[in-house]
């Protein structure tokens, strides 16, 4: 049966063709495209039209190339919803300008345009793309839709690959399930970006293959300077609008992009006219190399080696066994710990440069700037230029472990790794010799501090320690009661901070699971090289956090400082943090709407105690949700005081020249001008609330019916009277409307633009436990931060670019 249906379709097909005389490259708002109809590019390069893929019988909206007698297929339109008969139709619709693709009256697939249009025309182009656009327009700046913004599984000649922030696109190429299937596999290809962006491929959420950050000359991870000879690469980044594109050397040939499910790999295609066939120029990962950390952290690969992998200088295998065997998943770790002021960097050249996750760059900087300045910065791992043409300019550092090295013998550029001074050794053996470059006074202070701490642990002491991290005299007087746990206890609690025990990772640094010698399970945060913060926080921590008490804020045991070592030691939560729940799309469903109302109104409560009833008025200036904690039953706990800030008696409110915290939950006044207030965090409580009620971040919201963000998305439906479409999915079908609809308002009253329109927490805590009328709602303020989509800012005092994705709770220099 299914046989005869597919020669009953192509019977279709071939007659319905013969009755199509000259194709246009246009259709109107009063006409269509039915099945058997195609569109023709004006000079025949690309034909759209209705196709069905190898032996299936559904239908689909799509491209390829007209003069190629393999069908190729560039485009699809409806890839998650195919038509299963002869009735697809594709029209412009007269009464909205939208193009939609319908079966029997029913919509499979539209697209939305940004406005209105008056006299829509729907082109086919010869680039592959096809457009919406006025009849009397033909500028592509003004286009009101293109194909190019929604790549399938081809990247074109053209095309961009990347993000438009202005206009709310993530441009990037996903695989077809197979051969017969288009809808979206998991192999992606797309711009990662962070302070150094980089085109990555992943296959679901595990990355397969890096070419590396553009270096000024070509993507650090092309194996060779030579010019390609089909393809010129481009790339563009001007703050509102990152990507890559790919052009031809001569235009004259069909070429194409593309990525494989089957084969998880992107391939460089050409199409040779003389033997009738595409032929392939190169295929990625091209080898062992080429696959993503294929020496895990901290090792560099040379595929001109036996075996490949070996440690950089001063670093060893994690696991000698497993990286014997040929297993380099753990990588290298350093032989000897660095000591900020003696450290010194090998040089090695030819190299494709690390993942830029953990970087920071300033394409100011002379490299001899940025040698001093990832000297001068104890977290700084490895540095190098950002631009290497003309003897090099520009300053990218790394934070933290060093990963997805290789060696490129024919390009590549020269990386910088930090050793320390006793690892620095010529081909003679003999240690150079190198000056000692003294840090700022923060870290002589830091280096007396671990000293002395190390020294002072009995309780006849612990004063002296309370002194040392910062503590008033009036605050000495007071028995801290906090105890210093020894460092080596906390290395076998958490077996040696072993991987399998890391919890997770924030602004201060990872957190780990441990066990105590009494059984006690305990949460340690480590001080993170590469973290934003440092001896200030761990002490502003410490001092704060020390004397609360409170169900809803998260208890802190003890602190270690010792050695390098710089520990905090919390109850542990065995639930994690919030976050993890209500932004994931399984953990979300164990989140009903009654826990999710319970763990607002636990949060409200803890930070009303922090701000009214606890013996200092503390404002926290880091409210997210990764900083609420879960207990085993699910009671929400605020954690990380590191940034936080108290007052005493009646102040409430201040002003700082560095802003700090995270974009997406800055107060509007706090982000702009410094100025906080314990409005701020009601602010940023207001941006948490709508994120439980619709399981959706601020800051990586992507703009449905453009808005900026969530917070101008909720306004604009609450203005509209459509506040329930907020709902997250999991909770719609059991959720009390009624007390949905009051958490929504309240988010909004809290969201106010101006700090005195929004209520205080103890009237937050009021409104959330009781059915008294709301006040009236005025506009939200919609700031998230001057970069947006979650990207942090810098660690560097008087620098004006972004930094190191590790941690989005960073100081921002102004």
């Amino acid at each position: 049966m299914a046989v005869l249906s597919f020669m009953a379709i192509n019977f279709y097909l071939l007659f319905s063709y013969s009755k199509v005389s000259a194709a246009a490259d246009t259709i109107t708002s009063s006409q269509n495209l039915t099945d058997g109809k195609t569109l023709i590019s004006k000079n025949g390069s690309f034909e759209l039209g209705f196709f069905s893929p190898g032996q299936s019988n559904n239908r689909y909206m799509g491209m390829w190339y007209k003069n190629i007698p393999v069908q190729t297929i560039v485009w699809v339109a409806n890839r998650q919803k195919p038509i299963k008969d002869l009735s697809g139709l594709l029209l412009i619709d007269s009464s909205t300008g939208n193009l939609v693709l319908s079966q029997n009256k029913t919509v499979v697939w539209a697209a939305t345009l940004k406005r209105k249009a008056q006299n829509p025309v729907l082109q086919l182009l010869d680039s592959g793309n096809l457009v919406l656009r006025e009849a009397n327009d033909e500028n592509s700046e003004n286009f009101l839709w293109q194909s190019f913004d929604y790549p399938s599984d081809t990247l074109l000649p053209g095309m961009k690959l990347g993000k438009d922030f202005r206009n709310c696109l993530d441009r990037q190429v996903t695989a077809w399930k197979n051969q017969y299937d288009p809808s979206p596999g998991n192999l992606t290809w797309a711009m990662k970006v962070n302070s150094y962006p980089e085109p990555l491929m992943w296959q679901g959420s595990k990355k397969v293959f890096r070419s590396g950050p553009w270096n000024g000359v070509q993507y650090s991870g092309k194996p060779t300077f030579r010019p390609h000879p089909i393809f010129d690469f481009r790339y563009f980044n001007d703050g509102n609008e990152v990507y890559y594109m790919i052009l031809l050397v001569n235009k004259s040939k069909i070429a194409r992009m593309t990525v494989n499910q089957t084969t998880n790999s992107q391939h460089h295609l050409v199409w040779l006219e003389a033997k009738q066939r595409w032929d392939r120029l190169a295929s990625v990962p091209r080898d062992f190399c080429d696959s993503y950390g294929a020496c895990g952290p901290n090792g560099n690969c040379n595929i001109k080696r036996v075996p490949s992998c070996e440690c950089l200088r001063g670093f060893k295998s994690k696991s000698p066994e497993r990286w014997n065997a040929l297993d380099y998943s753990e990588g290298c770790v350093r032989n000897k710990l660095l000591n900020c002021k003696n450290d010194g960097f090998v040089k090695y050249i030819g190299m494709k440069v690390p993942d830029t996750t953990n970087s920071w760059l300033n394409e100011r900087m002379t490299r001899n700037e940025c040698r001093e300045e990832c000297l001068n910065n104890c977290s700084c791992m490895a540095y190098t230029n950002s631009d290497i043409r003309d003897g090099g300019s520009g300053c990218v550092m790394w934070f933290d472990d060093l990963n997805d090295l290789r060696v490129q013998p024919d390009a590549g550029q020269d990386l910088y790794v930090r050793v320390p001074a006793s690892e620095l050794e010529n081909n003679d053996g003999l240690k150079w010799k190198i000056g000692v470059i003294l840090g700022s006074a923060s870290v002589i202070i830091s280096a007396m501090l671990v000293v002395l701490c190390y020294r002072c642990r009995s309780r006849k002491n612990l004063k002296a320690d309370g002194a040392m991290l910062g503590y008033t005299s009036e605050e000495q007087k007071e028995d801290l009661d906090l105890p210093f746990f020894d460092l080596s206890k906390i290395t076998t609690a958490t077996n040696n901070f072993s991987m399998d025990n890391k919890l997770g990772e924030g602004g201060f640094g990872p957190v780990y699971k441990g066990k105590l010698g009494d059984g006690q399970e305990i949460a340690v945060k480590r001080l993170s090289r590469s973290s934003g913060q440092g001896l200030n926080e761990f002490k502003n921590e410490v001092i704060l956090i020390a004397k609360l008490q409170h169900r809803n804020l998260v208890k802190l045991l003890g602190c270690c400082i010792q050695d390098e070592e710089k520990l905090l030691v919390y109850e542990y939560m065995p639930n994690k943090s919030l976050d993890s729940f209500i932004f994931d799309q399984t953990q979300r469903r164990l989140l009903v709407w009654s826990r999710r109302h319970d763990i607002i109104c636990g949060i409200a409560r803890g930070l009303l105690y922090l701000h009214q009833d606890s013996r200092l008025r503390i404002i926290h200036r880091d409210i997210k949700a990764s900083n609420v904690l879960l207990d085993s039953e699910m009671n929400p706990k605020i954690s990380d005081f590191g940034l936080a800030r108290a007052f005493g008696g009646d102040q409430s409110a201040a002003n700082t020249e560095i802003v700090v915290g995270t974009y997406g939950y800055m107060a509007p006044e706090y982000a702009m001008d410094g100025n906080f207030s314990t409005k701020s965090d009601v602010f940023s409580f207001g941006i948490l609330l709508l994120e439980i009620v619709t399981g959706k971040k601020n800051s990586g919201f992507y703009c449905p019916n453009d808005s900026l963000n969530l917070i101008e998305y909720a306004w604009n439906l609450w203005r509209e009277e459509r506040p329930l479409e907020l709902i997250d999915e999991y909770i719609e079908e059991n959720c009390n409307l009624s007390e949905v609809h009051r958490c929504i308002h309240i988010s909004l009253l809290c969201l106010e633009q101006h700090p005195q329109d929004r209520p205080s927490m103890s009237s937050v805590v009021v409104m959330l436990g009781s059915d008294a009328v709301l006040p009236q709602l005025r506009q939200p303020g919609f700031f998230i931060g001057e970069h947006l989509h979650g990207e942090s800012s810098s660690p560097f005092k008087n620098s004006t670019t972004s930094v190191n994705g590790l941690s989005n709770t960073v100081p921002e220099a102004r």
